[in-house]
């Protein structure tokens, strides 16, 4: 049987490695190994730990790995899993540190950079619709979460006070919603 701590930290080292755009173009490969390959947790359970991963403070690929990590093997193996996620950045800027000012000026490398940056953004749109649709966004309430993304971008918003009437006005809707009868999740 293999050893989970170093199957772990091998999977968010691998992760860690072939992400380029930052934590949220890891969504994809994290699905792909956590839920899919290895099966540490259902779908539904990595939608609400990418939530609670993102309404923490910190990096957010630290903060799901160490939420996968605890939920794999308690402390371990979040240390296990934030070291597997962290080592290959940490790496990869020494590097850079160390040899930017022999390319910074570099006319191939700028336009690698340049060639990256779309593939980015599509690295982040794609988990962008796959977590739509597990979080069950229809027409009728998809406004929120377009309302939310304009008042942080066009006013200025603290994407805290959104997360925090975000998680007030679920609760409120929890509360005082009608009951329905049929949703046995629904009943008190």
């Amino acid at each position: 049987m293999p050893n989970i701590y170093w199957e772990s930290f091998r999977t968010f080292f691998r992760i860690g490695i072939f992400t380029i755009g930052g934590g949220y173009a890891m969504i994809p490969l994290i699905e792909k190994e956590v839920v899919d390959n290895h099966k540490w947790l259902a779908k539904e359970e990595l939608l609400d730990l990418i939530a609670i991963a993102q309404s923490c403070p910190g990096v957010f690929a630290i903060n799901i790995s160490i939420f996968v990590g605890y939920k794999l093997r308690k402390v371990r193996g979040a240390l296990t899993t934030a070291l597997g996620t962290a080592l290959p950045s940490l790496l990869c800027i020494l590097a850079i540190a160390m040899f930017f000012h022999q390319f910074e000026d570099n006319k191939v490398i700028a336009s690698i950079f340049r060639g990256i940056r779309p593939a980015v953004v599509a690295l982040i749109a794609v988990p962008t619709f796959n977590l739509a649709k597990s979080a069950k966004l229809t027409w009728t309430n998809c406004w929120i979460p377009v309302a939310c993304a304009l008042a942080i971008w066009a006013f200025g918003v603290s994407p805290i006070c959104i997360i925090i009437l975000a998680g007030i006005a679920g609760y409120l809707y929890g509360v005082l919603a009608p009951s329905d009868s049929s949703n046995p999740s629904r009943s008190v």
